[in-house]
């Protein structure tokens, strides 16, 4: 059948009146992202036209509008209590029989008393009232646009003003409101278009405009085709924390998220997995150690470096993840929280601590150790709550279950961290970014050439930007050799001639500041000379002139590359540059073969479920390839693995015996039984 359109009368709300209000509050609310507040939704109200109030149908919210038949006399009822007045009035005029609504009581705001009644049409069509004159009025037979329904909820749900009128200010503006984009016309208008007429406020101080969900390749989702994803098999499999750190963490909440399940899977190894992890590292040794944090705190300034590195971080990340809470930002909070557990806690501060759980005596350093731990994995819990709400306090309470140092019961009780500056040390942070940057770039260096990092290495060169650098690198240079396996580390304050490089425009950076000028500056970057880069790289900037324009060359403008040399592979970083001495004397191949056996006696240990404290009795059968390297680290390999006896002898034939592969074609028999 053809859709027929024909004009009709309809009521209005002359929203117009205050256009320029709400265009002004509009400003005042933070908008996420911004471009919404200021483009959809600034845009819609500049375009604003009246808002077209009633709609025609049989049930709904009436318009509490009466009106005599020939439309000279209008009444618009504003309460229950004046609708009760009104109909007690047309009854007495003898224009109703009787009160329809008999039996309700005006101020009784109960369940019970409001189910007496129904506001809703077609009931109400069967009031009518009686004009000033006497005339006989009639409902206007329209309805009110649902959309003001959902507009007026923040004093509906208060009853405001009839109830709670000296509390409704405690709730409202609301605080954070979140819906689709969709409702830019929809919810977010009416809430704020009836706010600034009734009191010219804002109806929320913050709003989140979300995206929409999409799958892998960014097509909407939809059961014809195939590609939904069912939100309940998808946490009955990974779990709802994963999920929901997922599509918190892959895009900003406003921004539409590609929706790839693998991605939950990365989530809950890389975070969940390593926290748990962690967690599980430090209740094993606090176990074994009986550590219940019943020692007397130990001052932050008295503990470690790598102690006092971790908890500056941690104070750092407490102030960034509350910023971006208090800012709607939950995206960069997951992902600094990410990174703190990942990059930071786990990978660095728990590894480079394990020889200080690991045995020894319960001293200063040790309780030290688990006293930092514990902080940062109890932090952990707390930041990450909002987002991760059953794992955090599953953490939580695990943690507190032992030491008892909260009195909350749930995470979810308990007080959010609050940074302490004057544990944050930003120039050790620097110095350890330092060594963590410069052994990830020796790590990638050993990758590179196939070289194990139980392999040592003789030296590393380094060359020297400034005084302020070499000072830094040499307070982490025990950390970094020790994490690479390197022996020394040589400075070098000129290193033309040793270490060569190549440099070249990056376009990326380049083209959005000089636009048409890129290419000249490109070919001026390319005829830079080995001094030219060197000294870009220690000041951090170059100036240029390009047809009379002066051009400032930053580090991220370009893109420098290093030339390896014979016998060293060179790489180069943000400014840092590493060369890597790999030749192997036969002294560094032997201890290379050292702690090749000691890695795989540990695996085995683990793999026979032996305790971390269990002494062993260790042979290994003699193989004229290897026999002088473990005699010569005899020692080295019996402290790393417990072995109170390491005999070699000529053939094992035990069918407890291992073979292990110690090098590409080297292989080893051995035995590891526990020490009686």
């Amino acid at each position: 059948k053809p859709v027929l359109y024909y004009p009709l009368d309809s009521w209005f709300i002359k929203t117009t009146a205050v256009k320029e209000k709400m265009m002004a509050l509009n400003t005042t609310i933070n908008w996420k992202p911004a471009s919404t507040g200021t483009g959809r939704f600034g845009n819609w109200l500049e375009n604003l036209v009246d808002w077209n109030l009633s709609r025609s149908r049989y049930w709904g919210t009436p318009l509490p509008i009466w009106r005599t038949e020939d439309g000279s006399e209008v009444k618009c009822i504003g309460s229950v209590e004046d609708l009760m007045k009104e109909i007690d009035a047309a009854v007495a005029a003898g224009v109703m029989e009787k009160n329809i609504f008999e039996g309700f009581e005006v101020g009784n705001h109960s369940k019970e008393n409001y189910e007496k009644i129904d506001l809703h049409r077609p009931f109400v069509d069967d009031i009518f009232l009686v004009s000033k004159s006497g005339k006989k009025m009639f409902r206007e037979p329209d309805l009110i646009d649902v959309w003001f329904d959902s507009g007026a909820m923040p004093y509906a749900q208060r009853h405001f003003p009839f109830e709670h009128k000296e509390k409704f200010n405690e709730v409202f503006p609301a605080d954070f409101i979140a819906e689709g984009v969709d409702q830019t016309r929809g919810w977010f208008f009416t809430l704020h278009a009836i706010a600034t007429m009734i009191d010219e406020s804002v109806a929320f101080k913050n709003i989140i405009s979300n995206g929409l969900v999409l799958d892998k390749n960014g097509n909407k989702m939809s059961k014809r085709l195939g590609n939904a994803v069912e939100p309940f098999a998808a946490i009955e499999e990974h779990g709802s924390d994963p999920l929901r750190w997922y599509m918190l963490t892959n895009s900003q909440p406003w921004d539409n998220l590609k929706f790839d399940i693998s991605g939950v899977d990365e989530v809950k190894r890389k975070f969940f997995g390593t926290l748990y992890n962690t967690y599980n590292f430090f209740a094993m040794y606090a176990n074994i150690d009986g550590f219940t944090y019943a020692e007397e705190e130990i001052p932050v300034a008295d503990r470690s470096e790598l102690d006092r590195w971790i908890i500056s971080l941690l104070n750092s990340l407490v102030k960034e993840v509350a910023e971006c809470y208090e800012t709607y930002e939950p995206t960069r909070a997951g992902r600094a929280i990410s990174e703190f557990v990942g990059e930071n806690l786990s990978n660095w501060f728990v590894r480079l601590s394990r020889r200080r759980y690991w045995g020894g005596s319960y001293d200063k350093d040790k309780v030290s150790a688990y006293q930092t731990l514990y902080t940062c994995l109890n932090t952990v819990a707390k930041l990450s709550a909002p987002m991760a709400p059953f794992y955090a306090d599953l953490l939580y309470t695990d943690l507190n279950k032992i030491a008892g140092k909260e009195k909350d019961q749930s995470v979810h009780l308990a007080d959010f961290p609050v940074a302490d500056d004057s544990l944050i040390d930003r120039d050790l942070e620097d110095r350890m970014a330092i060594a963590q940057k410069a052994s990830s770039m020796i790590l990638s260096l050993r990758r590179k050439e196939k070289l194990k990092v139980r392999q040592p290495l003789a030296r590393i060169m380094i060359p020297v930007l400034n005084n302020g650098f070499q000072e830094k690198f040499d307070a982490v240079k025990s950390i970094i050799l020790s994490e690479v396996n390197v022996k020394e580390v040589e400075y070098l304050n000129d290193a033309a001639g040793i270490i060569s490089k190549k440099i070249k425009a990056n376009f990326k950076t380049l083209g959005p500041k000089y636009g048409k000028l890129m290419k000249q500056i490109a070919a001026e970057v390319t005829g830079f000379t080995q001094e030219d880069i060197s000294r870009l790289e220690r000041s951090g900037s170059y100036d240029l002139t390009i047809n009379g324009e002066p051009i400032a060359l930053s580090l991220e403008d370009v893109e420098i590359q290093t030339e390896d040399v014979p016998g060293w592979l060179v790489a180069s970083e943000g400014g840092l540059t590493i060369a890597l001495d790999i030749n192997l004397t036969e002294e560094l191949k032997q201890e290379g073969i050292a702690r090749e056996f000691i890695n795989k006696i540990q695996n085995i240990r683990k793999d026979s479920d032996f305790e971390v404290t269990d002494r062993i009795v260790l042979k290994i059968q003699k193989n004229e390839r290897f026999n002088l390297a473990v005699e010569n680290y005899r020692d080295y390999i019996s402290n790393q693995t417990l072995a109170s006896e390491l005999v070699m002898v000529d053939v094992i034939s035990q069918a407890t015996a291992h073979t292990v592969e110690i090098d590409t074609d080297l292989e080893a028999v051995l035995v590891v039984e526990k020490h009686s």
